[in-house]
């Protein structure tokens, strides 16, 4: 039995580690550009944000509120419609990648 532990251990550890996910590609996938822009500085609508630069514990807080509901006006409906497509850990790595934008 210890010796069937041990090689199951080893296995873990030998096991390719999940690559995160990529937040820029995530970016062009998920649309995010269509509506912020290629470079998230560029927004389609005047009163849609600005989001390159962006504090990433800020925008991530703000995706995920959006996304539970918790954030409701009329700033978010159309971001509702597609944060269906993202999970807690696309989130974060989109909103680290929006911070690193300039």
């Amino acid at each position: 039995m210890k010796f069937v532990m041990s090689l199951i251990a080893l296995a873990i550890a030998a096991a390719p580690a999940i690559a995160a996910p990529d937040g820029a590609t995530l970016y062009k996938d998920k649309t995010c550009n269509a509506c912020h822009g290629p470079k998230g500085d560029k927004p389609l609508m005047p009163n849609y944000p600005k989001i390159a630069g962006q504090n990433a514990a800020y925008t991530e807080q703000q995706m995920k509120d959006i996304k539970s509901g918790a954030r409701n006006n009329g700033q978010t409906a159309a971001m509702k419609g597609v944060m269906h497509l993202v999970n807690d850990e696309e989130i974060k790595a989109l909103a680290e990648y929006l911070a690193k934008l300039k």
